[in-house]
This record gives structure tokens, sequence and C-alpha cells, in this order.
């Protein structure tokens, strides 16, 4: 059994979407995949699967999420050592330390070129600062994500490829969780 972790993209967010993490968990459950537990009400489970890919994973949710919730939304998934992997890969580390709500990592459907990152970089308009490395996008938020105008769209028309976004207390908390189960 392989351990993973999903993130939804955009559910219980300003009203649209809602779905609850009892009727999300009984939905992984039903697929067969085993050892579920949601993590806060922004779309996080963890759970194990008998060795199918993220990306076959991927396309097995976002499927059965619209045939059996009537949820169109995408799913990220990563295994334990792609999670691993990106904690360790975090470029701002002191940014972690000293305030890990403003440090958010977008995880992606595929790794963006260097030069999407770099016409990215280019279209900031705020102090935000953004680093890439794999299916990761690093995004500082000195001010916060509130008010600033690097939102996901504009993150996912540049890099390319969806996206959907954790702070980093969050992905501490998955982590966490992954390496619990």
């Amino acid at each position: 059994m392989t351990t993973h972790v999903a993130f939804l993209r955009g559910i219980n967010v300003g009203g649209h979407k809602r779905v609850s993490m009892a009727e999300f968990r009984a939905f992984l459950e039903t697929l067969g995949l085993k050892n579920v537990k949601t993590i806060l009400v922004s779309g996080n489970a963890v759970f194990s699967s008998g060795g199918q890919s993220g990306d076959r994973l991927e396309r097995l949710l976002e499927e059965e999420a619209g045939r059996r919730l009537g949820l169109e939304t995408h799913f990220f998934v990563r295994d334990a050592g792609e999670l691993a992997d990106a904690v360790s890969k975090n470029p701002f580390p002191k940014e972690a330390e000293r305030d890990p709500a403003r440090l958010v990592v977008v995880f992606l459907k595929s790794a963006p070129t260097p030069s999407a990152v770099k016409a990215l970089q280019a279209a900031i308009v705020g102090r935000e600062t953004v680093r890439a490395a794999g299916r990761q996008a690093y995004i500082v938020y000195p001010d916060g994500q509130g008010t600033s105008r690097l939102t996901i769209d504009v993150i996912e028309r540049h890099l390319g490829t969806r996206g959907t976004a954790r702070n980093w207390n969050t992905v501490q908390k998955l982590a966490a969780a992954l390496s619990s189960s």
C-alpha cells in the first residue's frame, strides 16, 4: 500500500463547491482507498491505495467526484516521498520559520518551464516572491494573500498548468499526517 495526500482545488472557499469532510471521507472510502483522514475543511486527505500512480488517482478522483458528488474540481495527488521532497525543497526556510501563514506552496499538475516561471516573476506587481521546484511553486506573500493581485488565475495563466495553494502551516500538518500513517 502506498500513502498519498490529495488536495482539492477551490472547495469550501467563499461558499462555493461546498463539501463536508465526512462526505469527502466516505467518497474516498467507497473508491476502495484505505486509512482515509481529512485535514482541515479546505479539501485535504491522506489515504493509502494499492500502488496506483498519482496521475491515475487524480483522474479517478476527478471523474468519480463529478459522477458521484456532482463536484467538478481538480485533484492534486502526491505520495509521501513527493510531499517530503516538496517540503525539503522549500526555497524560503527563513520565511517558513518567521511567518508560515504567508508562505504558500502551489501544487501543480505539471512542472512549469523555466521561461514560464520567469514570466510569472515578471508579472508580479506587488512584493511577492516566487520560486519553483518540480511540480510545486513556492510563493511568499509578505502583505498577505487577501489583497494580493498574484491570484491562482494569474499563476496558472503564466505557468501554463493548473494548481491549488496551501499555506506552509497546512503543508506541515499534511506532512506530519503522512509520516504518522
